[in-house]
């Protein structure tokens, strides 16, 4: 049988279901909530431990335990208790991953007891799913794999999480928060909470200005700016922008906008190559809403800017500055950089794709 892998998209869909069940009050005996992302594993705990006990009872029926400082014998006996004034009791076991003879659990997990509700949080890595651990929670709970997102991912994801809040955001506004913040989930969530309770009242949009004055990214010096004005062969704005950058360089990591360029050119490539094998293969050329899925965009409207500006890069030229591009994110972290700073480094990758 083939190993299904298991995506970020997957993880959101898990974890809105997770969620919706704890909203209305039906709770698991047993939760298991694994994965690299840290983010969707606290939010679901956060959530039971809101909701699972009522207030008055939580002192006698809701437990925190750490799995550095607990071996799996004393976890079963917590929970085996019986609850003390209310229908459950709530334990929740953080650092799992460092949980001694966690496997022991299984002995658990495969007959929980009704009235108690058991959270485990094993953060970093998956549990391995061929254990009876892990059949025994999936069989008799609810198993949460939270995967980390790729950079194409958190886009749309961002959009959906600003809609649930009554909002919508434009596209230069979206893309200077992922360029600036990348994936990092939990910091674009503190950063949007804070950008909301700022917003005026009545506010339906968030836009470029709102970024700029609440979460303190330039709407004029950031990567999606910088892009543009590479894309469009415009190398006075974009050695503004690499000077910006070289004055500030805390808030404009040379990583991130290598990777922000490099994205771009990859939709070139995709985009002319697909052009390549409709002209001497024969091949129709994707629709508008095919391109959108494939380049993972959210809109045509991206579609219809990447095909234009394709047109004005071949691809010998775009293969050539996909491979400086891999050069110089080397030299960013070090490697026969020659001891130059990250704003020279910038100065001079640019200098090389413009001319």
């Amino acid at each position: 049988m083939a190993k299904t892998t298991f995506r970020f998209r997957d993880t959101v869909a898990a974890y809105d279901a997770m969620m919706s069940g704890i909203d209305a009050g039906r709770f698991a005996p047993v939760y298991l909530l694994m994965g690299e992302e840290s983010y969707f594993i606290d939010r679901i705990a956060e959530r039971i431990a809101a909701t699972a006990v009522d207030e008055a009872a939580r002192d006698f029926n809701q437990l925190t335990v750490y799995g550095k400082d607990s071996d799996a014998g004393q976890v079963i006996n917590l929970c085996r208790q019986l609850p003390m004034m209310g229908a459950r009791q709530l334990i929740v076991l953080k650092e799992a991953q460092q949980l001694r003879s966690i496997d022991k659990l299984a002995l658990y997990v495969q007959k929980p007891t009704p009235t108690t509700v058991l959270v485990i949080c094993h953060k970093e890595k998956n549990v391995d799913k061929r254990s009876a651990f892990y059949k025994g929670c999936a069989a008799n709970g609810a198993v949460l794999e939270s995967v980390r997102p790729r950079d194409y991912e958190i886009a749309s994801w961002l959009q959906q999480f600003v809609a649930q809040k009554g909002l919508a955001i434009e596209g230069k506004a979206l893309s200077m928060l992922t360029d600036h913040l990348g994936t990092d989930i939990s910091k674009i969530e503190n950063e949007l909470r804070k950008l909301t309770v700022s917003l005026p009242e009545g506010t339906q949009r968030i836009t470029d200005a709102d970024i700029e004055a609440n979460i303190g990214i330039s709407k004029d010096f950031n990567n999606f700016e910088l892009c543009k004005a590479v894309i469009g062969r415009d190398m006075g704005r974009a050695l503004m922008i690499a000077d910006h950058f070289a004055r500030n360089p805390k808030d404009n990591p040379l990583l991130l906008t290598i990777s922000a360029l490099f994205g771009q050119f990859k939709e070139l490539f995709i985009v002319n190559y697909l052009g390549w094998l409709a002209r001497y293969r024969g091949k129709p050329f994707p629709s508008d809403m095919d391109l959108m899925r494939l380049l993972h965009k959210s809109t045509t409207f991206f579609v219809q800017e990447i095909k234009q500006n394709a047109a004005n890069w071949n691809n010998r030229k775009v293969f050539a500055v996909l491979g400086l591009l891999r050069e110089y994110d080397a030299k960013s972290k070090g490697i026969d950089s020659g001891g130059m700073s990250d704003g020279e480094l910038l100065r001079e990758l640019l200098l090389k794709i413009m001319l």
